[in-house]
């Protein structure tokens, strides 16, 4: 589960969808090296503690974890034989489309995560797979179909 900075959405629940902390909080994990991976993100900081995936690894357990670009590059380097997996949107105008249903951004927030979206798709390629999320249940399966074709790292 990934930590974060800002606050929850409606409908979020702490320990469910993120672990909200304050940024007082975050600041000192960063110092004491428990990330995996963090990155600030449009004003927010979000990480993924390394030591439950350590954990889990060691039980011979896969992880999915759901991170961006910065945090698939510094997952990549830290653990090298990570499988990673792209989920590209059918196109940009599908994407704008469903980010402006969710109804959580204003137009100019919308406009940088769109700038960004186009940016990580142009370096898709460097993902072991890549996933069209085109239909959520197709996607899935095909997710899930990586996840058991793979052994844990």
């Amino acid at each position: 589960m990934s930590c974060t900075t800002r606050p929850p959405r409606a409908g979020e629940i702490d320990g469910r969808d993120y672990r909200f902390v304050p940024p007082a909080t975050f600041a000192s994990l960063v110092e004491d090296g428990a990330f995996l991976e963090w990155a600030e993100v449009y004003g927010h900081r979000y990480g993924t503690l390394a030591g439950p995936i350590a954990d889990a690894l060691g039980r011979g357990r896969s992880m999915v974890l759901e991170i961006d670009m910065q945090g698939a590059a510094a997952v990549r380097e830290r653990v090298p034989d990570a499988v990673l997996v792209f989920l590209s949107p059918p196109s940009l105008e599908e994407l704008e489309r469903r980010l402006r249903a969710r109804g959580t951004e204003s137009d100019a927030a919308l406009e940088r995560r769109l700038g960004r979206a186009r940016a990580e798709m142009d370096q898709s390629a460097w993902f072991d797979h890549v996933v069209l999320n085109d239909e959520v249940g197709r996607a899935a399966a095909e997710v899930a179909s990586i996840i058991e074709d793979t052994p844990p790292a």
